[in-house]
């Protein structure tokens, strides 16, 4: 994992870098003279350029031919866009790479000199100016060898592998370079496509599941093609997959009263393993559906497929690699997660990178809930007590500036796995502090915009960090600025000072910007609990010598404790001795 694109969409809190087990990792075949790609193409996100947020995507249509004897593909995108208001431009990405071949516009061919592509943004110049609801379609030829992910996901790129018979296996993964490796968007989290219809042509000894729900599967001699259609994908969640699949499906008999297609493409090899982790699917439903709500994706599917790669989050088509285990709390890890982001990701998209956090700290917070769900406190607490011990505290979660990925993701300037395990944690706090009931309802607001969603009467949606903080205040009527303050804009976590005098026992928060911070305190005396307000972060509590004291007994609060402290810097001693001693 190269800190530079600390990507870990999959790297949760649970500090699982592995990677496929060897049942599910082939040889890879990887072009090393590949060409390199430009600093447009390698980033994503940050400040949307002025053309591209004057239209809508409406639509994109996404033909691709893939060629997996000479890694290559051929491709043809059509494209509509409504103004939003007047321009001149569109203003696409896509790697400069993978060649040009034409450009249609309204179906009519452009001259050269009306485009141009230097390093990654793809600028096409109308040939009048484009009015506020006007339409225009744009057609793009290109092709040629997508860039090839040395380490996906944690780098983006395409997976050009086989199987243990010899057969192709194909899959994308582009989190953090974006969508821009492989077909012409705007890559940006606001960049979504109202709807995306995909067509994968493929040797008919392959298949090619995709997003959303198949269409129809046509013939051309020794070849076929698959039709998927995906309404409101993120951008980077459009994905290519082929390989030698078998299919199981099922339906899901939803507590909403609509059916849910599943569906789990699998490599006929790992046919036991598929079966067990199919048999997860209902159950993961019901968690998600009674805990959030409804399925986001209902009336198109619930979907996985197994990639030659760890996985990632591609709407209603999960990239799964992970091996078929089961983790000690007796579920795959990877496929929960990855799930998770139907709804935090998918469904509710950040309108910003420096947002990420609404996706990878609910979508970790996830796990211990389930934990809680299928076994009770004890999983709940353990897998907690986990994310705690990885935390850095460098840099706050949010930087409250528009950022590209790698800025969140980079170890060195950014939060990185904190926006997984703090931003978890926080949320445990959080709903201490205010309660299951609104917790859930916040969380409920955030994802579908309303509290009663149910299947049709909501739509996707894109949030922030305000609109999350606004959101809790509204359901609990209290302003808790101060909270997220202190958890979201700090890096450093607060401390709580503790000072004995006589019988008085007396609470100070101290925080890292010196915020007013009114969290309560919980303390058992003897076999009582009792909470101190901390009005104007301090407090005290009369505590007769020699009675048992237990501070936060519960453990509802995130905040800054030593013995963690001295526990990780033993442990980094350690690592480093034994590197010393390799040598």
């Amino acid at each position: 994992m190269q800190p530079r694109r600390h990507l870990l969409a999959l790297s949760l809190a649970l500090g699982f870098a592995t990677v496929a087990t060897a049942a599910t990792t082939p040889s890879k075949s990887v072009t090393p003279d590949q060409p390199a790609l430009t600093a447009q193409t390698l980033g994503s996100g940050g400040v949307m350029p002025a053309e591209q947020a004057r239209v809508n995507f409406d639509h994109a249509e996404l033909h691709f031919a893939v060629d997996p004897s000479v890694q290559r593909i051929d491709a043809t995108a059509v494209l509509t866009f409504t103004a939003k208001s007047a321009t001149d431009t569109v203003l696409l990405d896509l790697d400069r790479n993978l060649p040009i071949g034409g450009i249609d516009l309204d179906g009519k061919t452009l001259a050269t000199s009306a485009w141009s592509n230097p390093d990654g943004r793809l600028r096409i110049h109308l040939p009048a100016p484009l009015a506020a609801d006007g339409k225009v379609q744009v057609t793009v030829r290109y092709g040629g060898k997508p860039h090839v992910a040395k380490h996906a996901p944690w780098d983006g790129g395409f997976v050009w592998s086989h199987t243990a018979d010899g057969q192709p296996w194909v899959a994308s993964a582009v989190e953090g370079e974006g969508c821009d490796l492989f077909w012409p968007c705007v890559d940006q989290p606001t960049g979504e496509p109202d709807l995306v219809d995909t067509y994968v042509t493929v040797p008919k000894s392959l298949a090619a599941p995709g997003n959303g729900v198949l269409v129809d599967v046509t013939d051309q001699g020794d070849k076929h093609t698959y039709h998927w259609r995906a309404k409101h994908p993120d951008t980077y969640a459009v994905s290519i997959n082929v390989g030698p699949f078998k299919e199981l499906t099922a339906n899901y008999a939803s507590r909403y009263g609509n059916s849910i297609p599943m569906q789990l493409w699998y490599l006929p090899a790992h046919e036991a393993g598929a079966k067990a982790l199919f048999a997860e699917f209902p159950r993961m439903l019901d968690f998600f559906e009674q805990s959030i709500g409804p399925y986001p994706w209902g009336d198109e599917k619930m979907g996985v497929v197994e990639t030659p790669h760890l996985g990632m989050e591609h709407q209603t088509l999960n990239a799964y690699g992970n091996g078929y285990p089961k983790n000690e709390y007796g579920f795959d890890w990877l496929l929960q997660h990855e799930f998770s982001h139907e709804w935090f990701g998918n469904q509710v998209t950040n309108t910003n990178w420096d947002d990420m956090w609404l996706h990878e700290g609910f979508g970790t917070y996830m796990q211990p809930l389930y934990g809680q769900y299928l076994h009770g406190d004890m999983d709940y607490f353990a897998m907690l007590h986990t994310e705690r011990m990885s935390l850095k505290n460098q840099f706050p979660l949010v930087s409250g500036r528009s950022q590209e990925e790698h800025e969140v993701y980079d170890e060195g300037r950014g939060p990185a796995n904190d926006i997984y395990d703090k931003g978890s944690l926080m949320l445990h706090t959080l709903r201490q502090l205010i309660g299951d009931e609104a917790f859930f309802e916040s969380t409920r607001r955030l994802v579908y915009g309303r509290p009663d969603p149910q299947p049709g009467n909501f739509k996707p949606r894109y949030a922030n960090t305000h609109d999350y903080i606004a959101i809790v205040n509204q359901v609990t009527g209290r302003d808790l600025q101060w909270f997220f303050n202190v958890y979201l804009y700090d890096a450093a976590l607060p401390k709580l000072q503790e000072m004995r005098d006589g019988d008085t026992l007396r609470l100070k928060w101290i925080t890292g910007h010196n915020e007013p911070f009114s969290m309560p305190v919980e303390v058992q005396v003897g076999y009582t609990t009792k909470t101190v307000p901390m009005t104007h972060g301090e407090g005290m509590l009369q505590v007769p010598a020699g009675s048992l004291l237990i501070v936060d007994p519960l453990s509802k609060l995130l905040r800054d404790m030593p013995h963690v402290d001295a526990y990780r810097q033993w442990m980094k001693q350690q690592r480093a001795q034994k590197a010393k001693a390799a040598k």
